[in-house]
């Protein structure tokens, strides 16, 4: 399998859009526009190599109606993580796994910013309550 490095062909794969365009809800990235021929050049690796990666579950390109595949630019960074794990030395089963350990560490970062927000919420309202409990008590509250 050729390099994977995206700056070998002077091409990023990218459409030309600024990353500051799309946003991170994954619209624009994760629509399917290439074929795979495309995709196997963007990323510098062959047609079959693609359809093996599927095969083993790697990624899952988006299908028309008619059923061929359309790979998105989310699919091409996973297309190029492949690429790099394989250059690494890892096999197929271990590329398989290390992408998902870090699909689910993605996810658990997400959720520890989730509950680090709904902390400081809560400390937040904590805080207003005793200030009103005090307050129905008949104490003095001072500010801070």
């Amino acid at each position: 399998m050729a390099a994977l490095d995206s700056s070998a062909g002077g091409h990023d794969g990218g459409l030309g859009t600024p990353a500051s365009a799309v946003g991170s809800d994954g619209g624009r990235d994760a629509r399917g526009v290439y074929a795979i021929s495309v995709a196997a050049e963007l990323v510098g690796t062959g047609q079959q190599n693609i359809r093996q990666y599927e095969r083993k579950g790697l990624l899952t390109p988006g299908r028309t109606d008619g059923g061929t595949r359309r790979y998105s630019e989310d699919d091409l960074t996973t297309l190029r993580r492949i690429g790099a794990l394989l250059d690494e030395g890892l096999n197929l089963a271990g590329v398989k796994l290390v992408l998902e350990l870090e699909a689910a560490n993605r996810g658990l970062t997400e959720d520890n910013h989730g509950l680090t927000q709904d902390n400081r919420e809560l400390r937040a309202d904590n805080k207003g309550l005793r200030k009103d409990l005090k307050r129905a008590r008949g104490g003095n509250v001072t500010s801070g």
